[in-house]
This record gives C-alpha cells, structure tokens and sequence, in this order.
C-alpha cells in the first residue's frame, strides 16, 4: 500500500472537561463543523478515555460529554455528514493502544512535555494513564487511517509521536500500512487569549469568568464582556506588523478575524485606526451574533440527552465500521491468529 492509496480522512477529538469557551470553538468547533464542506470524510469524538487520566466525578463527566456533544452540533457539525461519537464506546481505540505501547519507546514518551506540565513535582503519584495516553491518541487517529488532524499548538509534539508511531510500525513490519498523518494547523485564532491577560491562553480554569466568553453565555454577558475585556490606551494601528507587541489589541483583531472569517489584514484595512471605543462595539455585535445562537441551541439539545445519546451510539457503531477491520489487519500484519472479527 502507498501513501497516496489512503483515502483523505479528517479525524479530531476535545476531552469533555466542561465549561466550552470561544477558544473551544474558534480553535477547534468551528473549523471541525467547516470541514464538512471539503468533501472529506470527518470523525470527531468526546475523549472521554482521555478525561479519566485524572480524577473525573462521574456525574460530572457524563454530563460534560453530552454537553461537549451539544457544543460540536450546535456550532454547525451534522452527524448525519460527520460521524460524532465517544471514544470508550469504540473499543478499538484502546485495543489498538495496547499495540502501540508496544511500538513506542520509553523515551518518546519521557520527552512529552504535557506530561511534566501536568505531572509537575509530583510525577510519581501520577497516573500511568496520564504518561501514557500519547499512545492512546496515536491510536485515536491511526484507528481510522486519518491523514489529517485538526490541532492546536500544544497538540503537534503528541501528532509527531503519532507520526514516528506510524513510521516505526510500518518499518518493523516492512509495510505501508499506517499513514503519516499531517496536522491542520490554520486560522487567524487558532490559539484565542485571556480577555484580562494577552499574554495568557483562554481558560476555563482561570479564576475570572471575565477572562473568557462560554459558550453556554447570553447576548447580554457577552456583550458585557467584550466591553470590559483588557487593552491599551492607544487606538488599533494602521497595519497588522504594529500589533506585535501589543498581545490585548492582538487577541481582540483574531478574534474579530475568526469570527467573520476574515484575514487579519481585511480587520486591519476595515479597523485600523480606531479607537477601543469604537472597535469593541463592532467585536461586541459580531460576538453576539456568532456566539448566542450557539448558547440557545445547546441549551435546547441539553434538555433531551436522550437525542444525544442516540447520536453518539449511531456515530460509534459508524465509527467500528472503520476502524475494527484496521484493528483486525493490524493483527494479522502482526501474526496475532484469531477469530476474523474482533
């Protein structure tokens, strides 16, 4: 099998630890839901395996992943084009991790740099999960034979483990069977910032709700937020280059970008020169007029997790039909002799 014989295949996952925010959709919902139209098969899941590398309430995480489910449609993804799932109800991803484990060296996974921020000091009560699940996400994607995978910045070092995954199976075996899956890396907010701190990335976990637009806000706390969001005293500059060294001015023309899939530059040559007092206004309107809609809907589809359940199960039995007979094959490169079916 060449490379050029894998069929384009787009697979991504968010793990369904609650309290979606605009960086969740402008990093990563909204461009899943815009790539429906490129005539390429999507798969997107809950990775709920994932969530569980560390204490997660039960309630808490079941109720996160049906919102997570409601976040992924109502910013526009269609599970009738897309397939949307989660990740433990396709038992494939954590066969084909084991295989994996197996494949990776201990220092690929020593040098994953989420681990040691995660882990901090106390790295030795840290789950085996949490140092392991690389492997997990490497199966995620190679599951389906995805060649391109939606990510944000500090996802590529776990997309390249992916990668040498992939090389070093494929050479230990002598085939060409797993492809080396590109990352998708694109848009004026792929990584959206604090409204308090430019300098720091948009959280949940931050202390202010102010710092953040959810996606579970109204008209009027969006609004809100977008006035009192953090800037200078100076008014926008007149091209894109002056933006530089000012991170609050920066977030605000991105976010502007993103939501009106605009360049950075088209912002510029329609803002460039006004004042905050002016321009966030105009950010303000075309927040609400993106954002709210997106509330309302989830609200709407959380009263009925029945629905959604029923999406997610039809979307794991579409997902098996892809990736059990991969499994499957894997085996038999493998010399693993058993039953056709796994």
């Amino acid at each position: 099998m060449t490379e050029a014989a894998f069929t384009p295949r787009v697979f991504s996952g968010i793990q369904p630890s609650g309290n979606l925010h605009l960086g969740n959709y402008l990093g990563a919902l909204k461009r899943f839901a815009d790539a429906q139209n490129q005539g390429v098969q999507t798969l997107y899941c809950m990775v709920d395996l994932h969530a569980i590398t560390v204490w997660q309430e039960p309630a808490d995480l079941r109720h996160a992943t049906r919102e997570l489910a409601a976040g992924f449609i109502a910013s526009g993804l269609d599970p009738a084009r897309s397939i949307l799932f989660n990740q433990s109800q396709v038992a494939e991803h954590t066969q084909l991790a084991w295989v994996f484990n197996c494949v990776a060296r201990m220092g690929w996974m020593q040098r994953m740099t989420q681990f040691k921020d995660k882990a901090g000091k106390n790295a030795q009560n840290a789950s085996l999960g949490l140092f392991a699940y690389p492997a997990l996400m490497a199966a995620d994607i190679l599951a389906y034979h995805a060649t391109h995978v939606p990510v944000g910045e500090d996802q590529k070092q776990h997309l390249e483990l992916t990668r040498d995954i992939a090389i070093k199976f494929n050479n230990d075996f002598g085939v060409d069977f797993f492809p080396i899956t590109e990352p998708v890396i694109e848009g004026a907010a792929t990584r959206v910032m604090s409204l308090r701190d430019g300098s720091k990335k948009m959280s949940k976990s931050d202390q202010s709700d102010m710092s953040r637009i959810n996606l579970t806000d109204d008209a009027d706390a969006i609004a809100k937020k977008i006035r009192k969001a953090k800037t200078d005293p100076e008014p926008l500059p007149l091209d894109a280059k002056r933006l530089e060294d000012r991170p609050e001015a920066r977030n605000l023309i991105n976010i502007y970008a993103a939501l009106a899939d605009m360049s950075v530059d088209q912002v510029m040559a329609e803002a460039g020169g006004k004042p905050f007092s002016e321009f966030k206004p105009m950010l303000a309107d075309l927040a609400v007029e993106k954002i709210a809609p997106i509330s309302t809907e989830m609200s709407r589809l959380m009263q009925d997790v029945t629905e959604i359940d029923r999406i997610l199960a039809d979307g794991a039995d579409r997902a098996r039909d892809i990736a059990a007979p991969i499994l499957r094959q894997t085996y038999e490169i493998m010399g693993m002799v058993g039953p056709r079916e796994v």
